[in-house]
């Protein structure tokens, strides 16, 4: 059994570091395990109205945005929901319920992770 090298860590803007969950393209072929994990994170980005969504949740005052404050994407709320659930669901919203409203927040970690992936390896241009 061969043992995967740890993969490098991401630093986030706050300074912070998460582990990254793939390596960047250019260091070495992914794993099959790397490659399914990376593909539903950039597929659930994969729709226009799924990137303006996480694009307003991420510039919103604070990174936080009500559902009230972003469903304004030319599509019906139930497709705005369905979208912001994709989003969730690959990891990169958070979602939290305060009274009547849902608030989203981006998550950096995924975020950075995802930027990782895209990144020249160490030491290469």
């Amino acid at each position: 059994m061969t043992r995967m090298k740890a993969l490098p860590t991401a630093l986030l803007v706050d300074g912070s570091t998460a582990e990254a969950c793939c390596p960047p393209l250019s260091e070495r072929p992914l794993s099959s395990e790397e490659a399914e994990v990376a593909a539903r994170l950039f597929k659930a980005l994969g729709d226009p109205i799924r990137l303006r969504l996480l694009s307003a949740v991420a510039s919103h005052k604070d990174g936080e945005a009500c559902v009230c404050d972003i469903s304004d994407v030319g599509v019906s709320q139930p497709t705005v929901s369905h979208h912001l659930r994709k989003l969730r669901e690959a990891g990169l919203l958070s979602s939290e319920r305060r009274g009547t409203w849902i608030y989203y927040r981006a998550d950096p970690v995924t975020l950075a992770a995802m930027g990782r992936i895209l990144s020249a390896a160490s030491g290469r241009v």
